[in-house]
């Protein structure tokens, strides 16, 4: 199991960004959330196996690929502590 904390910018606020990365986290086995931060960038802390992180992350990349500009990511290890992957406010 491992934990990516994923920081996405460009035009990401205001466009749907959190509810479509909520949709999207439905179609895999990950816990977390996403949030939009002060600054204008996207945070999405998401944890599950490896090979579903990287899909579902892909996924958000495809789905929102107008909209982003960069993206940042790190890893390590899970925590567990996430029962669902949700918005945060």
């Amino acid at each position: 199991m491992i934990r990516r904390t994923v920081l996405f910018s460009g035009r990401v606020q205001g466009v749907g960004f959190r509810f479509t990365t909520c949709d999207v986290a439905q179609r895999y086995a990950v816990t977390g959330f996403v949030r939009n931060l002060p600054d204008g960038r996207v945070e999405v802390v998401v944890e599950g196996e490896t090979g579903e992180v990287e899909r579902f992350v892909s996924a958000v990349r495809a789905e929102m690929a107008g909209h982003i500009k960069s993206v940042s990511e790190r890893e390590g290890t899970a925590t567990g502590e996430y029962s669902r992957f949700d918005v945060r406010f």
